[in-house]
């Protein structure tokens, strides 16, 4: 499907993107370890962008919940990536609340990819 490798392109320019501007940026106007948390928002974005790929390449050739597994990588995304980003700039621990709702996006985007592949390919 087609939205899966558009949203796993602007995924992928996104991150890298977000990672200079983390890594030049934000340099001496926020922490080292809102830096870190940066870098790690930055590192689970890029990874599931691949999956976002994987899914809209494997997209015609598997059946099943692989749209749902797309979803679910793009909302953890959003959750994770973005919440992550949110409170490395603000510092407000809130947007760190939100954070394990991605993860648990990521987790049910991998069972369902993983799940499809054993089923049907």
């Amino acid at each position: 499907m087609k939205v899966f490798l558009l949203l796993g392109v602007i995924n992928g320019f996104l991150a890298v993107a977000l990672g200079a501007f983390g890594a030049h940026g934000l340099e001496g106007r926020i922490s080292e370890k809102m830096i870190k948390t940066w870098e790690k928002a930055v590192n689970y974005q890029m990874f599931h962008t691949m999956a976002l790929l994987v899914v809209g390449l494997l997209f015609n050739k598997v059946s099943g919940n692989l749209a749902s597994a797309g979803w679910a990588f793009f909302i953890g995304i959003l959750l994770f990536s973005g919440s992550l980003y949110i409170y490395s700039l603000s510092s407000v621990k809130l947007f760190a609340m939100i954070t394990p709702f991605g993860g648990v996006a990521f987790l049910v985007g991998w069972v369902l990819l993983g799940y499809a592949v054993v089923r049907y390919l």
